[in-house]
């Protein structure tokens, strides 16, 4: 009889357990669903200001942290010098920065890339000029000028622009982020277009050169 309730105590222990099991499977699988679901709800959204923004700031973090992959190559061109870097994650091409200069000229253009066409343009153009001083210790000054494209199917739904100058003598020279953004009158990106489908055909170019 002793037996019997040993053996029946340890039958409830056993049925116990595997209703425990199950609960912690299922409660398992509620958990994958709902991350895979919430996975989902994270796609890009690259047809919108808001989406391409937030798109944008994700890639140009990893940017800024080195986690991307780079290849690229230098050039020269008439009095030009410039360099052009590929930046991609997991094989998969995400940013083209095209940087170029002269004697009192530089121009960096990022082009933010998306099943191989930019979704965003940042320009950044900087003209530098004496700006008094002395000769011994000669004053300068950058005019510099800022814009941002926002484009879906290689079309632009905004066209952003700002101008500052920084000048070497200057103590409180204005910061890019405190300057207001003005609508571009005049949107067009042919030009940039133009310079990306050159860029992206020199994708494999490793040795430096003559031009683009």
């Amino acid at each position: 009889m002793k037996n019997i309730t040993i053996i029946l105590a340890l039958l409830t222990i056993f049925s116990c357990k595997d209703e425990k099991d199950k609960d912690l499977a299922n409660t398992s699988s509620a958990v994958t669903t709902k991350v895979k679901s919430h996975s989902l709800d994270l796609e890009k959204d690259l047809k919108s200001i808001s989406g391409i923004k937030q798109e944008y700031n994700l890639v140009n973090a990893e940017l800024v942290a080195k986690k991307l992959d780079s290849v690229g190559f230098k050039y020269e061109c008439n009095e030009i010098s410039g360099n052009v870097a590929y930046y991609s994650e997991n094989g998969t091409l995400k940013v083209v920065k095209h940087f170029q200069a002269d004697s009192h000229f530089s121009s960096t253009e990022s082009y933010f890339i998306d099943e191989g066409k930019p979704y965003f343009i940042f320009k950044d153009d900087t003209a530098w000029s004496f700006d008094g001083g002395t000769a011994d210790k000669p004053e300068t000054k950058d005019d510099v000028t800022e814009q941002r494209f926002y484009l879906v199917d290689n079309k632009a739904i905004q066209c952003l622009e700002k101008k500052y100058i920084l000048r070497s003598n200057s103590p409180n020279n204005p910061k890019s982020e405190n300057v207001p953004n003005k609508e571009m009158k005049n949107c067009s990106i042919a030009d940039l277009q133009k310079t990306f489908e050159l860029l992206m055909k020199n994708k494999d170019r490793r040795e430096g050169g003559k031009c683009l």
